[in-house]
């Protein structure tokens, strides 16, 4: 798989290090806020299929839903979290390259990479309801309660109308200032988006009015971002969040492991 790789994205690795020094503000201009860091805990090890190509991932009701990518394996899935077993399947047609999902009243939504086309499943029992159009690529996907939230691999997150599925407003993703490319994976946790960049160890945090990144978390405490695969796709992409137990769920294309995790401050 090759995607567009913006220059910009190249800044995601200083997001590592430590917060930028701002010079001292012009009279009545408010300094930048400070950018909280974090590291991760591991709460609990789950197994995964590690031929699954994690593209999206969300927690429903005891459930974990995911979609797997490229063409001729894509799918959407119902999960049991304790087992990794998958409990209901459909396959995405293989002239797809699945990506990114969410849930919306009994539904899901999906998207895919290149061919501008998202389709509606019933969530009760994954059959295909409908299909829909949109401009640009297809990646990451998540919802507050008024709206779907949708990347698309550059620095932009689209916000559009859960029943047109039209686009109503974008943020531009910003690090310092500065445009953040390849945002991929989403997910809407207690007010702000959580959200994996492509091929980067870290998961930024975005506020979803201004499109500032206000947080960033190191994954290095993962294993398999430790220790990293011979294949350059297994990266780190997939969020889950349980809103009920308060409890956030990632994990990695091909990975083997879905982790439960807290996050540590590190400032």
């Amino acid at each position: 798989m090759t995607r567009r790789v913006f220059g910009t994205a190249a800044l995601v690795f200083g997001l590592l290090a430590a917060a930028p020094v701002f010079a001292k503000p012009a009279a009545k201009v408010p300094a930048a806020a400070p950018i909280a860091r974090y590291t991760l805990k591991i709460v609990q090890t789950y197994p995964h299929d590690p031929q699954a190509f994690t593209e999206g991932l969300f927690y429903d009701h005891g459930f974990l839903y995911e979609s797997t990518g490229r063409n001729g394996t894509s799918s959407i899935r119902k999960v049991d979290l304790d087992s990794g077993k998958v409990v209901l399947s459909n396959d995405v047609d293989s002239s797809y390259f699945g990506e990114g999902i969410t849930s919306w009243g009994g539904h899901i939504i999906s998207l895919t990479w290149r061919s501008q086309i998202g389709f509606i499943w019933n969530e009760a029992d994954f059959q295909k309801k409908a299909s829909f159009q949109y401009t640009g690529e297809g990646w990451g996907m998540t919802h507050n309660a008024k709206n779907l939230i949708m990347s698309d691999g550059t620095p932009n997150v689209k916000f559009l109308d859960p029943n047109s599925l039209k686009v109503t407003r974008t943020i531009a993703v910003t690090y310092a200032g500065k445009p953040i490319g390849n945002v991929n994976e989403l997910e809407w946790v207690d007010g702000e988006i959580l959200a994996n960049v492509w091929m980067q160890p870290v998961i930024i945090r975005i506020n979803p009015k201004s499109g500032d990144i206000d947080g960033v978390v190191d994954l290095s405490a993962l294993p398999e971002v430790a220790n990293p695969s011979s294949d350059r796709d297994a990266v780190a992409n997939g969020i889950a969040y349980d809103p009920d137990g308060k409890r956030l769920f990632v994990t990695g294309k091909l990975w083997s492991h879905l982790y439960q995790v807290e996050l540590v401050p590190a400032n």
